[in-house]
């Protein structure tokens, strides 16, 4: 009868031997299986393309076919070893996406190659590049898998990213034009044999600042001060950090002439600042200093007022130097598509200039049509909405912050890039990830995949479960034990 009573004072080590947790499963086979139904959409993509190009199966289809599968197997094993518990699905997205860009950029150079040929000129194809990108970034991104061992130790080096990330960001603009711009953008670092653009990595850097500063800082954004109409203001002495990132979005936009990368930091930075608060007012007198900015922008620097004009009518502009003929060539391919597309290899996306970089989304818009676009944009959203779920999975604030900011960098980036070739905003000359031909993109998104990939590691990773403890018996049970005092010193020595 006296046996409940010994089972509630039974500690929790005793209830997991009785009653143990389940092993969460890695799901890396899941992972393992996603990835080969992506290269399998990947073949068949490229044997379209080379069916309808060149009615004919070439050597090419072979070495992509064989170095994607390379890349893949090698990522996959990484994750297995270095972060078995991390989401299945993210990495079979991005997969996917480089895969289709691959297959697109390919596309494109047998168009170029065939107008080189007509020329009587020599045409070296962009997607031997793009694979050698390719291979380098998942090299890097192993390396932060095994580096970045636990997110956590990045709080350390807060404030030495964010010094790191607004150099980057900075130094094309103080670089002369002959060693930074390219297209009218000053955003670029040119180094002897390629180059490279520090603002994609520094928006990773920044990201890291700017949540370890939330995390240390939080306290002063949640503070309310004076009331108007019902709406609680922040403090004015509060109100540094989001005027510190008005300003240096602002001098992007002017000095860079780079209307995505502002937009696009702007907008993380009021995001992660709204999830660590839930205080919608930061995100509203960020948009006010945003749009001022932009106004004065505007009435101060000729190449907003093209990008403008270009937005409003591109036909208007369609002839001019710097003007809509670009913008107006995308939207005839979109139309040209329509709903299901000309097929991979049928249309003529290469009437589109920088079709491989900045309007590579209107190439696949042109081929695939309303349905291939409308799945790549699902692929993208996949993407962000498993890194969300893993932001909000993981126990730490830090986490929570860094996570939600690089999954949501990955939507308004896409937004960026597809509301431009659509006419929905202003044309940015932000790159598609994972799509766009370019190395520092794909460099820098693959370092966001493995950070992704490391949180939702961490989130998913089961507790180490207690030690088992002896049970002790409870103390009116507890055996009374005489100890006796040893003879002192002095009294051995007298006696």
């Amino acid at each position: 009868m006296g046996q409940p009573a010994a089972n509630t004072a039974e500690p929790l080590a005793a209830q997991f031997q009785t009653n143990p947790p389940r092993d969460v499963p890695t799901r890396r086979n899941t992972e393992l299986v996603l990835l080969g139904f992506a290269a399998f959409i990947v073949t068949i993509a490229l044997v379209l393309v080379e069916a309808n190009q060149e009615q004919e199966l070439t050597a090419s289809v072979l070495w992509l076919g064989l170095a994607y599968l390379g890349v893949l197997t090698g990522a996959h094993l990484a994750v297995r070893k270095w972060a078995p518990y991390a989401d299945p699905v993210l990495l079979p997205c991005v997969a996917l996406l480089n895969g289709i860009g691959l297959v697109m950029i390919h596309r494109l150079d047998l168009a170029q190659a065939e107008k080189a040929l007509q020329n009587g000129k020599d045409y070296s194809p962009d997607v031997t590049k793009q694979v050698l990108f390719t291979v380098i970034s998942l090299a890097l991104f192993i390396v932060v898998l095994v580096v970045v061992s636990d997110h956590r130790t990045l709080t350390r080096y807060g404030y030495t990213a964010g010094l790191i990330g607004i150099v980057a960001l900075a130094l094309p603009a103080l670089l002369p034009s002959s060693l930074s711009e390219v297209n009218g953008a000053k955003v670029w670092l040119k180094l002897p044999g390629f180059s490279i653009q520090p603002g994609e990595f520094a928006k990773i850097l920044l990201m890291i600042f700017f949540a370890s500063f939330l995390v240390s800082k939080r306290d002063l954004f949640m503070v309310a001060g004076k009331k108007f109409l019902g709406v609680e203001l922040p403090r004015a002495r509060d109100l540094g950090p989001i005027l510190i990132s008005a300003v240096v979005c602002i001098g992007v936009l002017v000095f860079e002439k780079d209307l995505g990368t502002s937009l696009l930091f702007f907008s993380v930075i009021l995001v992660m600042l709204y999830v660590a608060t839930e205080r919608a007012i930061w995100v509203v007198l960020g948009l006010s200093f945003f749009v001022v900015g932009c106004v004065i922008a505007y009435n101060l620097f000729g190449h907003v007022q093209q990008r403008v004009a270009n937005w409003l009518d591109p036909l208007a502009t369609y002839d001019d130097a710097g003007g809509g003929y670009q913008l107006a060539q995308g939207l005839f391919g979109l139309g040209t598509g329509g709903v299901g597309g000309t097929g991979l290899g049928a249309g003529r996306p290469d009437m589109v200039p920088e079709a491989a970089t900045d309007f590579i989304t209107a190439a696949i818009g042109e081929e695939l049509g309303f349905i291939g676009l409308a799945a790549v944009l699902m692929l993208y959203l996949m993407v962000a909405m498993r890194g969300m779920r893993s932001a909000l999975a993981v126990r730490d604030t830090f986490g929570k912050l860094l996570g939600g900011g690089l999954a949501f960098t990955m939507v308004m980036q896409i937004f960026v890039v597809v509301g431009g070739v659509t006419k929905l905003i202003p044309e940015t000359g932000i790159t598609a990830p994972f799509l766009s031909k370019g190395g520092s993109s794909l460099l820098a998104n693959y370092i966001l995949v493995a950070l992704l990939l490391r949180i939702s590691d961490a989130a998913r990773r089961p507790g180490t479960r207690p030690k088992p403890q002896q049970p002790q018996a409870p103390i009116a049970e507890a055996h009374t034990v005489l100890v006796q005092r040893p003879p002192s010193a002095n009294g051995g020595a007298q006696a």
